[in-house]
């Protein structure tokens, strides 16, 4: 066989099994909120009544507005300090991951099933900081990134990333989200 018709080979036998191999393999992302979560090795963490006259979420129309979650580890129990002072900028972005986590699950109690999301809008996020820090959005992309990994293009989103004098429980973070569902 000469050699140039080796590429040329090549490049047609590659053409023709593309669609077999793509179609015998799913696609990089695929599968529920849900199924990317076990991917990820997350798990929702259960969810926690209201300390307070408020409700945890509340649909209008397709809207559902999360009330604010505090960060929390996986034992349940509120990761609190100040960044940079008592948590580390790393430690904090975990925290608002853990806080991800929460909202998520809120979210799965309120409709029923993550693949209800059609779109995050909007993503507030709060830092409990000193003041010389700045760095809150990078904290904050703890949640964001979160998110996009979970819902993809649908996870992307309008955020604020605020410091904060102080929050409740002393906790390190506290966010809020806007939801769009079926």
């Amino acid at each position: 066989m000469s050699s140039r018709l080796t590429p040329l080979l090549t490049l047609a036998c590659s053409l023709a099994l593309a669609p077999l191999l793509s179609a015998a393999q799913p696609a990089a992302g695929s599968g529920t909120p849900e199924q990317k979560l076990a991917a990820l090795g997350l798990k929702l963490p259960p969810t926690s009544k209201p300390v307070a006259n408020y409700v945890p979420a509340v649909r209008s129309g397709s809207l559902v507005f999360l009330a604010g979650h505090i960060s929390r580890g996986a034992d349940g129990k509120v990761i609190a300090g100040k960044v940079p002072r008592d948590l580390t900028e790393k430690e904090a972005n975990e925290a608002a991951r853990q806080t991800a986590l929460a909202l998520l699950a809120t979210l799965k109690q309120e409709i029923g099933d993550l693949s209800k999301v059609k779109r995050i809008v909007r993503v507030s996020g709060y830092v409990n900081a000193m003041p010389e820090f700045t760095a809150h959005p990078q904290v904050m992309n703890g949640c964001s990134d979160l998110l996009v990994a979970v819902f993809g293009e649908k996870g992307k989103h309008a955020r604020a990333a605020l410091g904060m004098g102080s929050l409740p429980l002393n906790c390190a973070v506290e966010i809020d989200m806007i939801v769009e569902v079926e």
